[in-house]
């Protein structure tokens, strides 16, 4: 076997230095690589204004078992996109609360003395990571690309991390497309939290965003985190009636 192939549980030959592939149709795109890190799990990352037609689905399905993936999930999907997926035997992997800021009556950020934040350097990027997987459960845990993945998601981005001295204890990810917002990732450490830092990291994103002209800012949690939804409920955003989901798929 040449020593750029390795074989999936499987048995397909697959090369792990295969990078991602955008697939495109009128109206949106869909991009196809490896799950955070997994060899084995491959991500079909959907954006679009319309959702992909069935044949867009099919195809990614044949070139992730092509590339010898086991298994394959979305992103979070609203109830229309996730439909062609759902007609190619794709399944509910997680459910999440969409929450939705008007933008009219922005958080105060609190004491900056207190809780200071600052643009995310290249030093930071170990200790984001490190924060990131104790915040969150490992279905949802960032690898390094993954990472660059949230920064990347929207044509402008702004990554602040928050420090208690010398210690990484706070990172929010915030994007935006024209007029629309997103606060893509927040995480605080679990020593540092009811602090206030989960609330001077949004309160940041939410300002930076105004700043530029956005007349709306959403964001997505698991149903079951209660303190992300307090979180995100005290700095002014409301839950909407439909929620999204992510779908999985075993190959």
């Amino acid at each position: 076997m040449p020593r750029d192939e390795h074989r999936s549980t499987n048995g397909t030959l697959r090369d792990p230095g295969a990078g991602p592939q955008t697939l495109r149709w009128r109206g949106g795109w869909a991009r196809l690589g490896p799950w955070r890190g997994n060899p084995e799990i491959a991500y079909v990352s959907v954006g679009a204004e319309r959702p992909p037609p069935p044949g867009i689905v099919e195809r990614s399905i044949e070139l992730l078992r092509r590339r010898g993936y086991s298994a394959a999930v979305t992103n979070a999907l609203t109830s229309a996109d996730a439909l062609p997926f759902v007609d190619a035997g794709f399944t509910v992997r997680e459910r999440l609360h969409l929450l939705a800021h008007d933008m009219r009556e922005l958080p105060w950020p609190g004491d900056p003395g207190r809780c200071p934040t600052h643009r995310s350097r290249p030093a930071d990027r170990a200790a984001v990571l490190a924060l990131d997987h104790l915040a969150f459960d490992a279905f949802w845990r960032l690898d390094p690309a993954g990472l660059d993945d949230a920064v990347r998601a929207t044509p402008a981005a702004r990554f602040r991390v928050g420090c208690a001295g010398d210690a990484v204890v706070a990172y929010a990810i915030s994007g935006r497309a024209g007029i629309q917002g997103y606060v893509q990732r927040v995480a605080v450490h679990p020593a540092a939290r009811r602090r206030g830092w989960g609330r001077a990291v949004v309160a940041d994103s939410l300002r930076w965003l105004a700043c530029h002209g956005v007349a709306r800012t959403l964001v997505n949690t698991q149903l079951h985190n209660e303190a992300a939804l307090r979180l995100y409920e005290s700095t002014g955003f409301r839950r909407l009636s439909v929620g999204l989901c992510v779908m999985g798929l075993g190959l």
